[in-house]
């Protein structure tokens, strides 16, 4: 047993986080695949997304319920982030936690004291289609996003049927899940803990690929995805093979080994 109660032999469960606006069901595909393969997932939605009946949080409550979730599970976790989800993560997973591993998907992967927006602000700029898609939502201190805009910044390689039906899931975002700051000191912030592995998006139009390289070079292992923002539509199989890799690798992966990969 662990320090944390869990069973050191058990092969960890992959969680899947998803992004704003999003909800668990964007996985179905990654979770179907990843089925067949025999690695236990599930996929959590955070408040106010997809099924919950929750308010909208911010990145603090988001992460609290994914932290909530893994101590009531007992189990080791491989945790994937998606997007924002990315922060997610990295704020939820406490360092009392049995984090076998992480994955980011196009996903913001942060430091201490650095925020979506803070990190974006940081960096150079780049010009993506999700920045013309956001509108205020029916709520203060919410964002929404425009359906037709929102197919070319997140689904540009979706069927155009299942990007009409994608967008028509997609619910308000707290403004506050990309204002608010990881708060773990460097030493405790999970990427630099545990095994990580980041998934750049070539062809993204929601987090520019320039700025998904900065974030990546803290990963890790680098696998590079001619891709859109959405792989877990658009190519389920091959995000699943990624996460089977990390899976299958992360217990006995050095967090500061680097490699770079690209699928054949």
């Amino acid at each position: 047993m662990t320090s944390g109660g869990t069973d050191a032999k058990k092969p960890p469960i992959v969680v899947l986080i998803h992004g704003a606006w999003h909800g668990a069901w964007c996985w179905s595909g990654v979770a179907a695949e990843l089925d067949r393969r025999g690695i236990p997932s599930v996929a959590i939605d955070l408040p106010g997304h997809g099924s919950s009946l929750d308010e909208v949080t911010g990145l603090y409550g988001d992460a609290a319920v994914l932290e909530a979730w893994v101590r009531r599970s007992g189990r080791r976790v491989i945790l994937v982030g998606h997007s924002y989800g990315g922060a997610v993560i990295t704020q939820g997973a406490t360092p009392d936690l049995d984090v076998a591993g992480l994955v980011y998907v196009a996903a913001f992967q942060l430091d201490t004291g650095e925020s979506v927006l803070g990190f974006l602000g940081s960096a150079e700029r780049r010009v993506v289609a999700l920045a013309a898609a956001q509108a205020p939502g029916p709520t203060p201190d919410t964002l929404v996003l425009d359906p037709d805009s929102a197919v070319a910044a997140l689904y540009g390689d979706a069927d155009p049927a299942v990007a009409r039906a994608a967008v028509q899931r997609l619910v308000p975002e707290a403004t506050a899940s990309f204002t608010e700051t990881i708060t773990h000191l460097a030493p405790d912030v999970a990427w630099r803990r545990v095994p990580s592995t980041y998934v750049l998006c070539r062809r993204d139009e929601a987090i520019h690929p320039d700025h998904q390289m900065v974030m990546a070079e803290r990963a890790g292992t680098v696998v590079t995805l001619d891709a859109d923002h959405s792989p877990f539509l658009t190519d389920p199989r091959t995000l699943a093979d990624v996460i089977e890799g990390h899976w299958r690798s992360s217990a006995a992966a050095e967090p500061s080994s680097r490699t770079e990969e690209e699928p054949g």
